[in-house]
């Protein structure tokens, strides 16, 4: 009776090839990254579809703000960038809402501090087709303060300031018969525009100047948001050591208290002491030639002592006219 053959040992996992095994880990976790990196591009887990607006400015828009419909929030920014003399926004809308092919863009501020978001305006039948843009003509950035003042100014300039004047006086000549009270409204709508025309050069350098101030404020717009958001932390600090603070105060409150209460107690007891105390000070300045003297005599003294003491714990001394001892017993 033969005994069936068997296949092949199988092999271990130990026994196979480290370098493999070694090189199949390092690509698994360089897939794993790279699906951590770009999750947002996968369609279960990231999700979402792709959209483009076209801009005049960014407005302040940055990438990462939120995309709202009608004040709810369905997708954020994904990126902002100059295309040609236009700002291309790539933004990403996450939810289920629909907006049509006409759907208009708007960039509204949504803080003091100069936080901005997207906002749509669905319009139009069925639901913009993914990748589509909304072109410059159906978008609309914030409110430009420098434009606006920038735009005053050019405009005074065109006014023929001379002209206004006199067609107001001729107006106001032409309107005597008229009741009293239109007569005196354009009396003073002339001596406005009197005023007006007196003031043209000084009017003119100020919106001028006003112009410069609006460009270096719309320079520096990134310090001015900067500066606020510091200050908010800022405050942010003080309220959560609020309780310290007030803490501190009550503390130097009572201290000023305890301390005004002690020189009251000891004002009794401190003003002998400094009147005994002031008259010591006139007894040493009366004696001061005195004891100046006698400091000035006590040095050659101290010398001669301390030479003497200082040969030893023994010193010598000599007395002088004093009789000799008698002897006893002789």
């Amino acid at each position: 009776m033969t005994r069936p053959t068997r296949g092949p040992k199988p092999t271990s996992f130990r026994e196979r090839n480290p370098v493999v095994i070694g090189a199949v880990s390092l690509a698994v976790v360089a897939l794993l990254v790279l699906a951590a990196f770009r999750a947002q591009d996968l369609p279960v887990i990231g999700g979402g579809d792709t959209y483009y607006a076209a801009f005049a400015e960014s407005g302040g828009l940055k990438a990462n703000d939120e995309v709202r419909i009608a004040g709810v929030r369905v997708g954020k920014v994904e990126s902002v960038e100059l295309d040609g003399d236009h700002v291309r926004v790539e933004f990403r809308v996450e939810s289920d809402s629909g907006f049509g092919p006409d759907t208009r863009a708007a960039i509204k501020v949504k803080t003091l501090l100069g936080a901005m978001y997207l906002a749509l305006e669905p319009a139009g039948p069925g639901q913009l087709a993914e990748g589509g843009e909304i072109p410059v003509e159906r978008t609309s950035s914030p409110y430009d303060v420098v434009d606006a003042f920038s735009g005053l100014a050019s405009t005074t300039e065109r006014i023929d300031t001379d002209r206004l004047a006199t067609s107001l006086t001729t107006l106001a000549d032409l309107t005597r018969n008229t009741p009293q009270e239109f007569r005196k409204a354009l009396a003073g709508v002339s001596a406005l525009s009197s005023n007006i025309a007196a003031r043209d050069q000084q009017i003119n350098t100020l919106l001028k100047n006003l112009d410069r101030v609006s460009g270096v404020l719309d320079e520096r717009d990134r310090d001015i948001v900067g500066l606020m958001k510091d200050s908010d932390v800022l405050f942010r600090a003080l309220v959560a050591r609020r309780d310290a603070v007030h803490g501190l105060l009550v503390s130097t409150a009572s201290l000023s208290r305890e301390l005004t209460a002690l020189v009251k107690q000891s004002r009794a007891d401190l003003a002998p002491a400094l009147d005994h105390l002031r008259n010591v000070v006139a007894v040493l300045n009366k004696n001061e030639d005195n004891l100046d003297s006698s400091l000035r005599l006590m040095k050659p003294f101290y010398r001669v002592f301390a030479s003497t003491l200082g040969n030893g714990p023994w010193f010598d001394t000599y007395i002088q006219n004093l009789p000799p001892v008698p002897q006893v017993g002789g």
